[in-house]
């Protein structure tokens, strides 16, 4: 997947236009494997950061039901149809990835897609999901208590997790960052780390890339992204290092507030959804993300919760699964 190419070009557009949250204009996307945004801006869309409900909603409700044969053949999928309910790990407060909209009490965005668009297939409606609000350190606790049937929350694949559960796909790919606030000229990237407060997610791959990487930085450890960027804004700490996919979300959600420092780094970070350990829910969900990509799903469901509110001109590949 060629995401991180896309949203490189995208900081300088960050930088040099901010997002408007009022923006009506759509961004004409493409398909392709490098991006359509320039590094002057040529090929972004205006934003709007507003999504598209009615469009979401029929695009979640869209996918036929898989096959009485094909749930039968996975002891996972079946014991999710006979409870009537698919069980979900995730959170209500990723902007463009599982966003509570108060208003109608449904929660939208990229991740939120895919698991009511995997209720849908298997038990006929998208909204037939049971949500369990984790964070960063407790998604392994709830599959391994089997608290949900799977966890969908921007989710790293990493081996050290892969000892306790298993990942299907995965199905997005992101790399880590730098964010600062929007006046901040100081801190100019990762190398500038050295000696400052720089704030990350407790559980997730941030505080182990930090000491790789800024092993001089004074590394503080938070249990959410929300936590850590209040420190932010409340100048508790100079920095904040995590995934560019979650900067992404509070740079389109408060355009004045934050900047981007300097170049994304370290290596792609796949996400995965995550699954019981040795689960045949391994098999049948990647098949959903198979059809899911095959049908264009994916593709649409990318270009409504981010291209058209992000103003990314170009549709990634989706990731290869193994």
């Amino acid at each position: 997947m060629h995401f991180t190419r896309i949203v490189a070009a995208l900081t300088t557009v960050t930088l040099a236009f901010g997002f408007s949250a009022c923006g009506t204009g759509e961004s004409n996307q493409t398909k392709g494997s490098s991006s359509g945004v320039s590094a002057n801006g040529n090929g972004a869309g205006t934003t709007k950061s507003a999504i598209d409900k009615t469009a979401y909603d029929n695009l979640v409700g869209s996918i036929d039901k898989a096959s009485d044969k094909d749930i039968a053949a996975s002891t996972w999928a079946t014991q999710v149809k006979n409870a009537g309910k698919l069980r979900i790990g995730g959170t209500r407060t990723s902007y463009l990835f599982s966003q509570l909209d108060e208003t109608d009490n449904s929660v939208r965005g990229f991740d939120a897609g895919l698991y009511q668009l995997l209720a849908k297939y298997i038990l006929g409606d998208p909204n037939a999901v049971d949500l369990t609000q984790v964070d960063s350190s407790t998604r392994e606790s709830v599959i391994t208590n089997k608290q949900v049937d799977a966890v969908f929350a921007t989710y790293s694949i990493t081996d050290e997790r892969k000892k306790v559960i298993s990942f299907a796909g995965p199905y997005y790919t992101s790399k880590q960052a730098v964010l600062v606030r929007a006046g901040n000229d100081e801190i100019t990237g990762v190398d500038s780390l050295a000696g400052k407060q720089v704030a990350t997610q407790a559980g997730s791959t941030g505080p182990s890339i930090l000491a790789k990487v800024a092993p001089d930085a004074k590394v503080q450890e938070f249990p959410s992204d929300q936590e850590a960027r209040t420190a932010l804004e409340q100048r508790r700490v100079d920095a904040y290092v995590t995934d560019y996919t979650l900067m992404l979300n509070a740079i389109v959600k408060n355009p004045n507030a934050y900047k981007i420092a300097g170049e994304q780094f370290g290596g792609d970070d796949n996400y995965g959804i995550g699954l019981p350990l040795n689960s045949d829910g391994v098999e049948f969900v990647n098949d959903f993300l198979k059809k899911i990509e095959k049908e264009g799903v994916w593709d649409e469901l990318w270009k409504i919760t981010l291209g058209d509110r992000a103003g990314i001109a170009t549709i990634p590949e989706a990731p290869s699964l193994s």
